[in-house]
This record gives structure tokens, sequence and C-alpha cells, in this order.
């Protein structure tokens, strides 16, 4: 997962369409008996099928969960040639590029949301509707993953993981430093605890100054503080009125408030090396995706021993659900298409959805996964899917990627300048009058 487009790179890659192309919430259930893995993930005899393969997963943690992927299509008889290009917002307009320019790759990397609505539009993706009632996805898949890569009665994306972009992560050494005994019941108390942090010298807040990583952490605050009916008022529902309520005010203070929990370095800062202050207990906790325990698990940490997890405040706190799916550019080519359709077979069962999730952070797309490797962070967080009343779509399934790099533009300018949380109420509302047609 990651990490969310700013305004600038999806208009671009909105205009490269226009001037270049002609026109053109469910809990998880069991799944049904599905045909083995020998006999639906398997190339036919012969040469191996190649499959160029983008995507931005470029850290310790996520290279070894792609890893299991290509492994997992190398023994099911295909070729995988890793195009990895670092950035996600890059790695999408590479992408987008290269569709444009006659050299698509066989599969590539989007967060599961409406970031590819616009090539399928367009009629540049083949559709998986085979693998996908073969894999029974209509009954296994959580309605947030299929409401976003289902377009028109199409699936048009393998959705790889789940994943959950505002847990809270904290280093067991820094809290043990600092005094603190127990997670956070509430907002105040959680403030209270960066307070202890920062008197026992660390950083308390282990945070990226970037577009993207500002972001995560409004939402994260949004949904809390907020609630969800505000959430999605504002974001689903574009509800002016809820903008410039006063209970949305309080969600921007509140944000506004961490910046003196952030260190001097954090402008500019990747989310892996913010992740790392935390794995050395430098620093005492990071807000994030899921995806950063990836980078604990490739330190030698373990989830409840060396680092503690939780998704909020309170007894049942939002779950905000996110992902990454793998999307297959138009060919007609037999070979490329059995390629596509093998990884996306690969991709979406059982073994290696329980390899790729344990290393990285995430929870699998199904239920019918071996649990055994998952970190207890993981299995809380499976166990709370299984709660629809809980799942919370996260902004980029409910946002067009113009009006979410909109909001983020808006967002980074009031966290990064002496603005008011008035002025940024009205900019916000000004985003949504502006990029909603």
């Amino acid at each position: 997962m990651n990490k969310a487009t700013p305004g600038a790179v999806a208009r671009a890659a909105a205009l490269a369409l226009a001037w270049s192309l002609p026109p053109a919430q469910a809990t998880q259930q069991p799944a049904a008996p599905q045909p083995s893995a020998k006999a639906s993930a398997r190339a036919p005899a012969g040469a191996p099928l190649k499959a160029t393969v983008s995507h931005w997963w470029t850290s310790g943690g996520e290279s070894a969960a792609i890893r299991q992927f290509a492994d997992a299509y190398t023994r099911a008889g295909g070729q995988w040639i890793d195009q990895a290009v670092a950035g996600a917002d890059q790695s999408r307009a590479s992408t987008i590029n290269r569709i444009v320019g006659g050299n698509a790759p066989v599969a590539a990397q989007f967060n599961t949301s409406k970031q590819f609505r616009d090539i399928v539009d367009q009629g540049l993706l083949n559709n998986l509707d085979d693998v996908a009632a073969r894999g029974n996805w209509d009954n296994i898949l959580p309605r947030t993953i299929i409401d976003a890569i289902k377009i028109d009665g199409h699936y048009y994306a393998a959705p790889v993981d789940i994943h959950m972009p505002a847990w809270f992560f904290y280093s067991k050494a820094a809290y043990a430093k600092a005094g603190i005994q127990a997670e956070p019941k509430s907002w105040e108390e959680f403030v209270a605890q960066l307070d202890r942090l920062k008197k026992a010298g660390l950083i308390p807040l282990a945070f990226g100054g970037q577009v993207w990583q500002e972001k995560i952490v409004f939402d994260a605050i949004f949904a809390l503080v907020g609630g969800p009916e505000l959430y999605l008022k504002i974001y689903r529902d574009r509800d002016l009125r809820a903008v410039a309520s006063p209970a949305f005010r309080d969600v921007l203070v509140k944000f506004k408030a961490l910046r003196a929990y952030t260190d001097p370095g954090s402008p500019g800062r990747n989310w892996n090396d913010a992740t790392a202050l935390v794995v050395s207990g430098r620093a005492g906790v990071q807000i994030m995706g899921d995806w950063a325990k990836g980078e604990f698990t490739s330190a030698g940490q373990v989830a409840g021993k060396h680092f503690g997890c939780f998704p909020g405040f309170g007894p049942r706190p939002p779950y905000m659900v996110a992902g990454d799916a793998f999307v297959f550019p138009k060919t007609a080519k037999p070979q490329i298409v059995q390629a596509q359709k093998l990884l996306a077979t690969v991709m979406t069962a059982p073994g290696p959805q329980a390899e790729f999730s344990a290393r990285k952070g995430s929870i699998p797309i199904r239920p019918d996964v071996d649990m055994s490797k998952l970190d207890v962070c993981a299995r809380m967080g499976i166990k709370i899917m299984q709660d629809k009343a809980r799942q919370l779509p996260n902004a980029e399934m409910l946002l067009d990627p113009d009006l979410n790099g909109a909001l983020q533009d808006v967002l980074t300018n009031y966290w990064n300048r002496n603005e008011t949380p008035e002025r940024a109420q009205q900019a916000f509302a000004q985003a949504i009058r502006d990029n909603t047609w």
C-alpha cells in the first residue's frame, strides 16, 4: 500500500490520457471449494510465461514480501521480470506513460482505489472475470475491496492485500523509558503520552514530512476524533456544511497539534526511515499503515515483544480499509494474456497470500489461508474485519484522484504554514467544489 497520489501527478496522468488516447460492506465469508493450486495456477508446458511486473515495493520488508509472489510465479511455470520503480507516484506515472507509449508491463501495481478508473474507462485494461469466477471473489472478498476493483460488472484488478493505514506502532523500549505502562484509551491519554515521551528526551511522534504521510496521519485523526459519520459526510457525500462544522474544525486543530511532537528532521523523511526511529527506540510512536510492520520484522523485532500496535482509541475504533492491487494492461497476445491470468491466480492463491502477508504486514484478502504465520497485529486486524460495522473505506476509495490530490495540497499547506483552521476549512470546501462534477 501507499500512499496517496498528489494532485499534480494525478492531473498530469489524466492529461496524458486525454491528449494521447482515443475515447474509448460485507464481512469475509468462507470460500466455496476451489480447484487445486496445481490445477488452477500452473502455466502450460513449454517456455515459461514471461511477466514484466511494475511496482514500487523497494524497502526491505516490501522487497521480501513481493519476492513471495515472484517465487510462487516461478514455481507455477512463469518467469517474473521485476521492474521496481521507487516511489508510488513515480511508479504509477511510469506505468501510465508506458501504456500510452505502447510499452506496457504485463502487470502493474496500483492502490485498491479509484486510481486506475481512468484507464479502465479508456478500455486499456484486460478484465479478470474468469480468474475471479474460479477464485470465487464475489463471495470471499470484503465489499469495500470489490467496490474498488469491480467496475461496470467486470473485475479489472487483482487485490493482493488488505491494509489498514491508520495503525499506531510504538516502541516498547521507548514507552518503558518514558514510564508509559498502557496503550491510550482516548485522544487525551494519547497526547499525555506524547508529552511523557518528549520529557524523556525521545522523539514523541516519528513522522515523515511528505504529503501522503501527512494525509495518512490526518485521516487517522479524522476517523478517530471526528468519527465515521463525519468522515463519510465529507469524503463520501461531499457535504460542505459538515466541512464548515465545529466538529471538523476540532479535527483540524487536533491534527496540527501533533506537529509539536515531531522532530526537526521530519520534513521530507521517507516513511521507512521514520519507522526505523521507532525500531531503534529513538522515537515513541508512528501513525502509519500496517506495511510498517515489514520494517520491524526485517530488523528481527516481534510484535507484542519489541513493539506494540493499536488501531485507535477506545473499545471499537473504526478500521480503515485500504490495500494494493495489480492491473493488467490491454493486449490480445495469447502468451501475455496467459501470463496475466497466471499472475492473477498465483497472487490471490492461499499459499502465496499467507507468505506475502506475513512479510508485508498486511492481512490476506481471503479467509481460507494459514494464519499461523501472521503476527498479533495482523490477527487483531482479521478479527476486526469480521465486524462490518467497523469497516471504513479509506479516502482513496471514496475520492477521485484529482480531488484526493487537491485535499492533500490543502492539508500540507495547513500543516506546514501558519494557517488557521478556519482558512483550512474554506480551502477544503473550495477544493471539493472545484473537483466535483
